[in-house]
């Protein structure tokens, strides 16, 4: 890929985590569900965590989804919000954040995708594969809002084939 090119209608999504960290791995679950769905018009990239080379990474797409799961309970089990560019990094540090890592793009790449997070509430973070069962629940929900509300709303392929609910969601947080 050219460094000035861009995957034009497509969406890229960045699922965080770690699945030896139960339900840490929830962004890499959701990941999972949409591998075998997707085809062409979005791609996956799984993360243990946003690093400075990432900014490189999104900004070749017009659209970008950083999920990841959360430690605070959300009303819903999960929350999707619109990411702005912040204006900050951690040069010395592999740990950055969705809103970083805009910043990064825009300023080294000249380029400013479209970004939303998407949290997932968890409840346990110890050494282990399996999610919790209030974890599994909440990636469900998730799965379901991001197939049939959030990817008719903004990628072109879905909205053209009428996948989805044409609604707009109520958990989408601008």
């Amino acid at each position: 890929m050219k460094d000035s090119e861009i995957n034009t209608g497509k969406l890229l999504l960045v699922g965080i985590g770690n699945n030896g960290r139960g339900d840490d791995g929830l962004g890499w679950k959701f990941l999972d569900h949409f591998r075998e769905l997707t085809g062409d018009q979005i791609e996956l990239e799984y993360r243990y965590q946003l690093q400075v080379e990432d900014a490189e990474l999104i900004s070749h797409y017009e659209t970008v989804v950083f999920i990841d799961a959360s430690h605070q309970q959300l009303q819903e089990g999960f929350e999707v919000r619109q990411c702005e560019a912040g204006n900050h990094y951690y040069f010395s540090s592999h740990l950055q954040s969705p809103e970083a890592i805009l910043y990064l793009a825009q300023v080294i790449f000249n380029k400013s995708p479209k970004a939303y997070t998407l949290a997932i509430s968890g409840v346990n973070w110890e050494l282990t594969t399996s999610i919790s069962e209030t974890a599994a629940s909440n990636l469900h929900c998730a799965m379901i809002f991001f197939e049939h509300a959030f990817l008719p709303a903004i990628v072109p392929f879905f909205k053209a084939h009428n996948m989805g609910n044409k609604s707009k969601s109520k958990w989408i947080v601008s």
